[in-house]
């Protein structure tokens, strides 16, 4: 017969054990997967815009509500509808795509409420400057996809940036805002 001590022991490696799994690896679905802007307009209009070439991973463990982002976008992708106004955000006044053609987000934290994920704190890198950025969760949620025959998750994030700090300054002494509200929808399947 095993003693209390041993049974403590054995149980107490089985739960270290336990907690030291790995969080699973959730590869970016491109169908689903692709970020956004949008900037007032001289109080007219919103000028937006969307990129739809996204790449990446996140790490997910969902019991022990923890988790890291690592998503690329690649500028070039952009289109806002307006051809003119694509070529105009890829020049090196905006985006100065021919220099810093990716953006990226990174972060090796999630922050929960219960079991609500309500933020993920990270560093945005732009114009070849890094600096925090926080996005907020909308939603988010991991389902069984058919399609994928995996588990997927998901959702919607968004934060307000003050695009100066990275160096977009196109206008702003001519009274354009310095804020712009970015916008993620992600979802990721299980590998």
């Amino acid at each position: 017969m095993m003693k209390p001590v041993a049974i403590a022991i054995a149980l107490g490696a089985l739960s270290f054990g336990a907690a030291q799994a790995e969080p699973a690896v959730y590869k970016i679905d491109d169908d689903h997967t692709y970020a956004t802007f949008a900037i007032d307009h001289n109080g007219a209009s919103i000028n937006r815009a969307r990129f739809d070439e996204v790449s990446g991973s996140v790490k997910f463990d969902q019991a022990a509500r923890t988790g890291a982002v690592d998503i690329t976008v690649h500028v070039r992708s952009v289109y806002s509808g307006s051809k003119g106004f694509d070529q105009h955000l890829l020049a090196p006044d905006l985006f100065d795509a021919a220099k810093h053609p990716t953006m990226r987000f990174v972060s090796d934290r999630l922050v929960f409420e219960g079991d609500r994920l309500v933020e993920v704190p990270g560093q945005l890198t732009l114009l070849g400057q890094t600096h925090p950025v926080t996005l907020k969760a909308k939603q988010f949620t991991c389902y069984d996809n058919k399609r994928a025959k995996t588990e997927a998750c998901g959702g919607d994030f968004e934060a307000v940036i003050d695009r100066t700090q990275w160096g977009m300054d196109y206008l702003v002494d001519k009274g354009m805002p310095k804020t712009v509200l970015i916008t993620a929808t992600v979802e990721g399947f299980k590998q």
